[in-house]
């Protein structure tokens, strides 16, 4: 495998599993050094075992992404483990409670607001900071199909998803001169544990919205996700990719 990241260090955040496991770990088979974050310490540093037991090089560090605290120390601590910051994919989030909005819950409504977008401004916030003391790097934000598109009883997931677009766009035009690229991935429905509590009716429900036929795979979020951070991207910076089997196409 071509070693697009040797010598850099890269930050997945929600890395204990999905697409941030994936993503960490694809990451590390192109020689980055990775820095595992999650909230959970038995997944995160599961994951980090799982890297090491393949030969990479990779740290745990908590992060409950929601607390801005949080995001500083895990960006401060990457550079102190690593001495850099290459790239970083925001990728933590949760799914939220489903109710039309009248009955959306303002508690919900906030909490996911702040995993799923203000974590986002969190973390670049520190990242950018970091990245351009090296001369540059990539960030790669975790959006959706639902940041282009509305999807009943989801009123959080969606108002979130989409500032995550417009948040990705914005530092896109304000860094990308200065060495930065920012990019948003859009996925569609992805069979990983988020989805784990919906009932195998649902799931047959959701497939059939994508023209594909199945639901997405992590690792295929990961491929694309690694590319936008690679220099084989380099003109690319203020975009949304979606990756969504044809769902938006529909």
């Amino acid at each position: 495998m071509e070693q697009l990241f040797q010598g850099k260090v890269a930050v997945v955040t929600g890395a204990g599993s999905g697409i941030g496991k994936a993503t960490a770990e694809l990451y590390s088979q192109h020689g980055a050094k990775v820095v595992v974050s999650d909230i959970s310490l038995e997944h995160g540093k599961q994951t980090v075992d799982d890297i090491k037991a393949k030969g990479g090089d990779a740290t745990f560090i908590a992060c409950d992404v929601a607390d801005p605290k949080a995001c500083k120390n895990l960006i401060d601590e990457t550079v102190k483990v690593y001495g850099r910051l290459d790239a970083a994919c925001n990728n933590a989030g949760i799914g939220g409670e489903a109710n039309p909005v009248a009955d959306y819950s303002i508690e919900n409504f906030d909490k996911i607001i702040a995993i799923n977008l203000s974590s986002v401004f969190y973390c670049m916030k520190y990242e950018i900071p970091a990245m351009l003391k090296n001369g540059g790097g990539a960030i790669i934000n975790m959006a959706s199909i639902l940041g282009q598109v509305g999807f009943a009883n989801s009123a959080g997931y969606v108002a979130a998803k989409h500032g995550v677009v417009g948040l990705t766009q914005n530092a896109g035009i304000e860094y990308s001169s200065q060495g930065i690229r920012v990019n948003a991935v859009g996925p569609g429905f992805i069979d990983t544990p988020l989805l784990n509590n919906l009932d195998p009716e649902m799931k047959k429900a959701l497939v059939k919205l994508h023209p594909i036929g199945r639901l997405g795979k992590a690792e295929e979020i990961a491929e694309l996700v690694v590319w936008l951070s690679s220099n084989k991207a380099s003109f690319i910076t203020g975009s949304y990719y979606p990756i969504d089997g044809a769902y938006l196409a529909l």
